[in-house]
């Protein structure tokens, strides 16, 4: 299996393992740091984004690809909806 593949094959899994997104903003006033940058960086991970810190490395990989990150309309305003939430929660980069 080329290394191509063997991406495609990772991120494919890890998109059907991914939880359904809440359906509202008060949905994620109940998650807490964790599960909030997680939820938040998913999306990109789905949109391909190219991850440069070590933690989020471990977690969604090296693999990225086009679009590299840019969201569409509706993952936009659900990542604004985390990022509301992450703030109004004080969470800060270390969590």
């Amino acid at each position: 299996m080329t290394p191509l593949r063997k991406t495609l094959v990772a991120v494919t899994m890890a998109i059907t393992l991914l939880p359904a997104l809440p359906a509202s903003a008060s949905d994620y006033d109940y998650m807490g740091c964790n599960q909030l940058w997680y939820q938040r960086n998913s999306i990109y991970s789905q949109a391909g984004y190219c991850f440069k810190t070590a933690r989020a490395r471990a977690v969604f990989g090296y693999g990225c690809f086009a679009p590299y990150g840019r969201l569409s309309g509706y993952a936009q305003q659900t990542v604004s909806l985390i990022v509301n939430a992450e703030r109004r929660k004080g969470c800060g980069g270390g969590y």
